[in-house]
């Protein structure tokens, strides 16, 4: 089976002598080719190969079909796969987006494996053979993460952990040596890790210390060459007064202002690992690239130039949603005119965008998220205050009449429940409680669908950088991640956005419209539904009698998507805000902060309700 791979993908990782390959130093230390015999090296090159081929395999099964027996012949027999017919053109387009950057992959780790034995064979890697990290891995953590990303079978699982620690560092600074961090890169990392044997916080802590090397170097050359002007300073207070500000969300703002990074200095601190043990710091400059040589290349990493066009850019599609912004949870809302303290505490090579589907007060838009860990850098999505807070407040009314305790009884009764969901009529009974929060979730609806399109914008003008995306949304906050994604499908935007989680969304669970949603993310999609929720049962009813609705039920028919009852922590539609925390820990790959997730379910017990405070409220809305 390994030889079979290395025929298959050995020419694409060029495995014979490259004529382009730079002169390489005699004292050059540890790399790839001291860490690994060459041996070695072949089974990264096949490890790598077979977990591209999975992930490619993915891909192809979100496009798969039964056959009908109208389709039996003719068009349905494809050589890869049975496509759904009117989805070949999406699907070519995923898998072409997709082979283009696998060859990129392939091509980069090909160089950095291609060295000269002659040559360098002599150079053995010193103190790694037997030497094991100072790591604690947690079991359960790598079970999890075996689940979602099974582990490739390699000889490589025998190593030192230090050894295979190296190698994953090595591997990360390879993909951000082609000059971003896409959501497949962050795949392939998932499947690395889980291969060698580690669990999720080893990827997140080196992604973190990665991270703060590049932005520690770079701003400290930044600040040490360019030292801004009265008149820059104005401009730059003048800037965060405009109306649209995306908050800072891609940072870094000063980087890239001066270009020609000295290789060695950025690389100093990006190849040692745990330990003490490292790469030298030539072989991790080499890995990285342009990355390691030039300030521009960070800055657009981390969304430099992104930062300094959101204002006025994103102001063009504000005529069309209020209020839109992005608000950081951690550290100051409002980042300092020169960002070199901030880059290296708050910027990561990730970003995750959390968006609340209602709001009675501002911090509603941020709170849900601080149960987030710091492994990502996370924003809360500030979007149509007005609407978001007079649904909330509907909400908060509706479920506090006197007639919603039967109300919502006949609403999720078997009986009752089966004609809402069709639509066929309305207990007269309902209608006068429907009526006080029909109207703002309709509103809220539309421009929910209008700030997902406005999203999806932003993202692919790289307000982010070159830097993967997690969306994670309730309520109506999942409207919009299920309209940013539709709108990235349609536009082919591929490899931006890693995760995408629903909860409790009032959409569509139309397998046609979720494969699109499918073919937009790389990594995972999952729909977290509670049958407990009279209140989306009952404000979704108008066009729920076409197809399911995701926030209440399975969605059917992909096995892309993960469906995650949560119907028992989840006993109405307002508890959403508060469980962030505990569904994500449900979901697994995420990283909580458990002081802030103890502080959610202590928020459960004290509600804000029409600007007085109840003690105890629990609702079950």
């Amino acid at each position: 089976m390994f030889k079979e791979f290395k025929e298959k993908h050995g020419s694409k990782f060029g495995l014979g002598p490259s004529e382009d390959a730079p002169p390489q130093e005699s004292d050059r230390g540890q790399d790839l080719t001291t860490i690994l015999d060459l041996s070695q090296r072949d089974d990264l090159t096949i490890l790598l190969a077979r977990i591209t081929d999975t992930m490619r395999e993915a891909i192809k099964s979100n496009f798969k079909a039964p056959k009908s027996k109208e389709n039996r012949g003719g068009e349905m027999k494809q050589k890869d796969v049975d496509y759904v017919v009117k989805d070949q053109k999406l699907a070519t387009s995923t898998l072409l987006s997709f082979d283009e950057w696998r060859d990129a992959l392939l091509q980069r780790v090909g160089e950095a494996l291609n060295m000269d034995e002659g040559k360098h064979g002599q150079h053995k890697s010193q103190g790694l053979e037997s030497e094991d990290l100072p790591l604690e891995l947690d079991e359960t953590s790598i079970e999890t993460l075996h689940e979602v990303y099974p582990p490739e079978e390699t000889p490589l699982i025998q190593l030192s952990q230090a050894k295979r620690f190296l190698v994953v560092h090595s591997v990360l600074l390879l993909l951000l040596g082609l000059e971003h961090y896409n959501a497949l890169s962050r795949v392939l990392m998932l499947y690395l890790v889980s291969s060698m044997g580690f669990d999720l916080r080893v990827l997140n802590d080196d992604e973190v210390q990665v991270a703060r090397g590049l932005l520690a170097t770079a701003t400290q050359l930044t600040s040490s060459n360019a030292e801004p002007s009265e008149q820059d300073k104005k401009k730059k207070r003048n800037a965060r007064a405009w109306k649209v500000g995306v908050a800072s969300v891609t940072g870094a703002v000063l980087i890239g202002v001066t270009g020609g990074l000295a290789a060695p200095l950025i690389a100093a601190g990006l190849g040692t690992v745990m330990g003490g043990f490292g790469l030298a710091s030539t072989a991790a400059a080499g890995y990285l690239g342009a990355l390691a040589g030039s300030g521009v290349v960070v800055g657009g990493l981390f969304g430099a130039y992104g930062g300094s066009m959101t204002g006025r850019m994103v102001d063009k599609y504000a005529r069309a949603v209020e209020d839109f912004g992005f608000i950081p949870t951690r550290g100051s809302r409002h980042r300092p005119l020169f960002e070199r303290d901030a880059a290296r505490e708050d910027h990561r090579l990730r970003v995750t965008i959390g968006i609340t589907g209602y709001v009675t007060d501002r911090e509603d838009y941020v709170d849900p998220w601080r149960a987030l860990g710091d492994d990502s850098e996370v924003f809360g999505l500030r979007w149509e205050y007005k609407p978001l807070s007079r649904l909330g407040g509907a909400i908060n009314a509706m479920v506090t009449d006197a007639t919603w305790t039967v109300a919502k009884n006949e609403i999720l009764s078997e009986t009752i429940f089966a004609s809402i969901v069709n639509a066929v009529f309305l207990p007269m009974g309902l209608v006068k409680v429907a009526q006080v929060a029909e109207n703002p979730f309709s509103v809220a609806k539309s421009r929910a669908d209008k700030a997902g399109e406005v999203l999806a914008d932003a993202l692919i003008s790289r307000v982010q950088g070159q830097r993967s995306v997690n969306l994670i949304g309730y309520s109506l906050g999942g409207r919009v991640i299920y309209s940013c994604l539709q709108s990235l499908a349609k536009r082919e935007a591929y490899g931006l956005v890693e995760n995408a989680i629903f909860m409790g969304t009032p959409t569509t669970t139309s397998t046609d419209k979720w494969r699109r949603m499918r073919s937009v993310v790389s990594g995972r999609v999952v729909n977290a539904f509670s049958r407990n929720d009279a209140v989306l049962a009952l404000l979704y009813r108008a066009t729920s009698f076409q197809v399911g609705v995701a926030g209440l039920q399975r969605v059917e028919g992909l096995a892309g998507v993960e469906n995650v009852d949560v119907s028992e922590m989840v006993e109405g539609h307002l508890r959403y805000q508060y469980m962030v925390g505990r569904i994500l820990g449900m979901i697994g790959l995420a990283t909580i902060d458990e002081q802030e997730m103890a502080c959610e379910e202590q928020t459960l017990g004290t509600v804000w309700i029409g600007g007085r405070k109840r003690s105890g409220f629990r609702t079950r809305a």
